[in-house]
């Protein structure tokens, strides 16, 4: 029997199963900060009893079994990867009947730390017609050893490693509040 598509209109759930909830922690990284921030999510929401599975977004084939969605994505030029972008467009007819929070990681200062940074527009046209629980914008990192990144980006931009894992897990247990109430 052939496999089903990625997101047939009947793919998500029509009710949770028993046990906890299931929740898809998916990302998509160039350097592997995005990666990080989504394994302290995953850690939070777990800690809450949530069964939480973390995957690079080009990996998932199918949202079948999930009841909840966080997906991240690193930042360049105010755009999300294409990892990202695509794993909307697959599975959006079964992301429209889950919960979805969004996160992204950009910033190479603190602005993050002091601010409420809202989705760039085109991330914003990207999910457009989603029911997006939240969305948060993280400090990003870049080290200049990083051997996959060109010297040149390394020279025009501010290095170092501006992620705050406190609110990146405060803001994961507010998801977790949510799926448990």
């Amino acid at each position: 029997m052939p496999p089903a598509p990625a997101d047939d209109p009947g793919e998500a759930a029509a009710a949770p199963a028993p046990g906890p909830r299931r929740v898809l922690v998916a990302y998509a990284t160039k350097h592997g900060s995005a990666a990080e921030i989504s394994g302290a999510i995953a850690e939070e929401l777990r800690s809450a009893g949530l069964d939480v599975d973390v995957r690079q977004a080009g990996d998932v084939q199918s949202l079948r079994h999930v009841d909840a969605v966080v997906l991240g994505s690193g930042l360049y030029s105010a755009t999300w990867l294409r990892e990202a972008n695509r794993f909307v467009r697959v599975h959006r007819a079964a992301l429209r009947k889950i919960p979805v929070w969004l996160f992204s990681s950009g910033p190479l200062d603190r602005s993050a730390d002091f601010d409420d940074i809202p989705m760039t527009p085109h991330v914003a046209e990207a999910v457009g017609g989603l029911p997006i629980r939240g969305h948060r914008t993280f400090g990003g990192r870049l080290v200049p050893d990083a051997p996959e990144v060109a010297a040149g980006i390394i020279a025009t931009h501010r290095t170092g490693d501006f992620r705050d894992f406190d609110a990146i897990r405060a803001w994961a247990g507010e998801i977790a509040a949510a799926l448990t109430a």
